[in-house]
């Protein structure tokens, strides 16, 4: 137990930028966010947050992924930080059930077509991966951009009378485009949310800049072996060496209706609180998983707002605006693209704008 590392479970913790290299081109619109010049696209498209979990990518270095925060006497990963006393960063619950955050943040921003993936279940992750943790995720559309003329879409999950067998067909022969269109295909715009599953197919259309919050883990069985950009992708970041037929085996033969679609992954987001001075929209909450939680902070000119603690840890993602958070009897500044970890430990925080604020409040498993 490092006694050093506990003293900054009680302020706010803010990270420093953490781009992580992925399959596909974007990220010009992380750039915009974060107000960096000049905004490009690149291999380089998503910016992880406070994570303690490290990217899977052949020849990339071994810690890419883990957040680095500062702290009033250096730089830290917070995975080191967490290590220090787990009860006190996590909160109790957490701590004793997985000891570590259980959840992975990110801004993603796509130039491309992802290519068509499936995540793990619960149950298929332990069996095939020995893992605790699945890959059920949520989409939070936050921007998008035309390429190319295409409008912004997703793809996900399969239509009536997809199975295995065709599926299999598709997979062996590589008919990209007899693959997507056995998903369904949906336009998104700004607010637009969605849960993804493990089990359920998808691809993230070109243009999509949006915050996703998931099961801690890095695995993505693809099933394109040359990304449309011409990247060849190799076989362990196709099938995370389960082997082909297994990844197969990974995909949910569930087919349905675009309604139904639309039924089973879109998520509206509700309002749960809200005064002249702000207004808190719950996104995705136990209602959809109990993988992790959302919520939206909309503050006016001049607007404040205060959180309790509720027994664990929670992220603040600043999308836009400026202004103060008041924790411990102490101000800090906040300001566009800023990513701040707030500990267990802390029992109230206050945020106070000076020009309209949208913070994106990310939260563990319940």
């Amino acid at each position: 137990m490092n006694t050093d590392f506990q003293q900054y479970a009680y302020i706010p913790l803010k990270q420093f930028s953490n781009r992580v290299w992925r399959t596909y081109e974007g990220g010009a619109l992380i750039d915009k966010w974060k107000k960096d010049s000049p905004e490009v696209d690149g291999s380089l498209p998503e910016e992880w947050i406070m994570s303690t979990v490290t990217a899977r990518g052949k020849g990339r270095p071994d810690n890419e992924g883990l957040s680095m925060v500062q702290t009033p006497s250096g730089t830290y990963s917070l995975k080191e930080l967490v290590a220090s006393n787990k009860e006190l960063y996590l909160g109790k619950a957490l701590a004793d059930k997985f000891g570590a955050t259980g959840v992975l943040i990110k801004m993603l921003d796509s130039k491309e077509r992802l290519t068509i993936q499936v995540h793990p279940d619960k149950d298929y992750a332990k069996t095939m991966l020995d893992s605790a943790f699945g890959k059920t995720e949520s989409w939070y559309v936050l921007n998008k951009r035309e390429i190319n003329g295409e409008k912004s879409v997703i793809y996900m999950g399969f239509k009536e009378g997809v199975t295995r067998e065709q599926w299999e067909i598709l997979f062996k022969n590589q008919d990209i485009e007899g693959m997507l269109d056995c998903l369904h295909k949906i336009e998104v715009n700004p607010g637009d949310a969605y849960m993804i599953y493990g089990g359920v197919p998808h691809a993230i259309g070109s243009g999509c800049f949006l915050m996703e919050v998931q099961e801690p883990t890095d695995y993505t069985m693809r099933v394109e072996k040359v990304t449309p950009a011409g990247l060849t992708i190799s076989d362990e970041l196709i099938h995370q060496g389960v082997g082909e037929q297994n990844m197969l085996d990974c995909f949910h033969y569930d087919g349905c209706s675009y309604e139904e679609a639309l039924k089973r992954w879109k998520v509206s987001p509700k309002t749960i609180d809200s005064s002249d001075k702000h207004t808190l929209n719950t996104i995705f909450n136990e209602s959809h998983t109990d993988c992790f939680g959302l919520s939206e902070l909309d503050l006016t000119v001049n607007g404040e707002h205060s959180l309790k603690a509720n027994g664990s840890f929670f992220v603040a993602v600043i999308y836009y605006g400026e202004g103060t958070i008041i924790s411990g009897g102490k101000e800090y500044g906040f300001a566009q693209g800023d990513e701040i970890f707030f500990s267990a430990a802390i029992e109230e925080v206050k945020f106070s704008s000076t020009i309209a604020s949208k913070i994106l409040l990310c939260y563990p498993p319940s």
